[in-house]
């Protein structure tokens, strides 16, 4: 059925992608249709995946009872469900399976406690899009985009006014909870996120010559310009496949890996092998301060394209908020990147905790969004 379902953009390229068994188990439940009572006939048409996590939606303000002009910025948190993926084959649809689905995954999402449900699409597939705001009573939430950078056959140079450190996990996990859990969709247990075999590593940007002094001192004593960013290895959990290119298209881009190969100082940009399968890189947790702190994101990508090339992978990819400060700084291919990845969110019932926050769904967008490499 995923081989008869088209998956990205719509018009002659389109993104195949093998889950590859799904090997982390992102999935909480799987949903299917059986198109006939035969049970030698039998085939799935559609189905569906979603997950549970609890993440923040809005902050509230704290006072410190022994100092009252002392004002903290606290994380509001949320239980959130996430479809993953909708899929139903060509040959069964307008036949209500799809809605069917949503309704069945939604049942279960309340059943364990679910406050608010979110899916994301294409901005351009009218028909995910209509399912979910006309027919689901989802609204439209959030329009972040999807950056991708092809890794080329040639290493990057790397900023040498910036030096470039590899956290240990818990002096990351202190970074991101006492800097980011204030963050929109930031999840609460960052630390498994953190832990994961999957994530290959958290990197600080730091003027030259800084060494770290641990997270205490850090975090107390920060220098003027820093910036940070996780690097979660897709490669092992999915490959993606550009399908429908002409024959021409082909031999071009074979070209420019071809001339790139044969002359790595000239250090043009080629691009990857993408029409056969291939993994990629997942950057997440990306944030800094100061006025040099975009240009630390360029420093940080560019080591991460290096990391992502001695791994074999065909293309490095983040997806950050339409405001984020830091976009400026994160290399991408308008070809390959998508400008406005669209998400849905519905509000699945009343008695919630959130009362400082309100109706999440209504909340304006804040500048940042922390993308869960989990679901992406």
């Amino acid at each position: 059925m995923e081989n008869r379902c088209e998956v990205g953009p719509s018009g002659n390229l389109s993104l195949y992608t093998d889950h590859l068994g799904d090997p982390i188990c992102r999935v909480a439940e799987l949903v299917v249709v059986s198109g006939s009572d035969d049970r030698e006939r039998r085939e799935i048409v559609g189905a569906i995946r979603g997950c549970i996590k609890t993440v923040t939606c809005g902050t509230k303000l704290s006072r410190n009872a022994n100092n009252i002009q002392k004002v903290k910025s606290l994380p509001v948190y949320t239980k959130l469900a996430y479809i993953l993926g909708l899929r139903v084959s060509s040959s069964h649809r307008r036949m209500g399976i799809g809605l069917k689905l949503v309704g069945e995954m939604e049942k279960w999402f309340g059943e364990n406690g679910a406050e608010y449900s979110y899916m994301a699409t294409e901005s351009d597939n009218h028909a995910s899009v209509k399912l979910f705001t006309q027919k689901c009573g989802y609204s439209k939430f959030r329009t972040p985009s999807i950056l991708v950078h092809p890794v080329f056959a040639h290493r990057l140079r790397l900023d040498d006014r910036f030096t470039i450190i590899k956290l240990c996990q818990s002096d990351a996990e202190a970074l991101y909870r006492r800097r980011f859990s204030s963050t929109e969709f930031f999840p609460r247990d960052i630390d498994a996120v953190l832990n994961n075999t999957l994530n290959l590593g958290t990197f600080l940007a730091v003027p030259r010559g800084e060494s770290w002094p641990g997270s205490d001192e850090f975090l107390a004593s920060p220098p003027e310009s820093w910036a940070v960013l996780s690097v979660w290895n897709c490669h092992d959990v999915y490959k993606l496949e550009v399908r429908g290119a002409s024959r021409v298209r082909k031999a071009l881009f074979k070209t420019t890996r071809i001339l790139d190969r044969a002359f790595p100082w000239l250090h043009l940009p080629s691009v990857p092998e993408v029409f056969r399968p291939f993994g990629f890189h997942f950057l997440f947790g990306l944030g800094g301060e100061g006025p040099n702190a975009v240009r630390m994101i360029r420093a940080l990508c560019a080591s991460a394209h290096n990391l992502a090339k001695d791994s074999g992978c065909g293309v490095v990819a983040t997806e950050v908020a339409n405001h984020e400060p830091l976009r400026l700084g994160i290399p991408h291919w308008e070809s390959l990147s998508c400008a406005e990845d669209l998400w849905c969110i519905k509000r699945l019932g009343e008695d919630y905790s959130d009362g400082s926050v309100g109706d999440w769904t209504k909340s304006p967008p804040g500048t940042s969004i922390f993308v869960d490499p989990r679901e992406f």
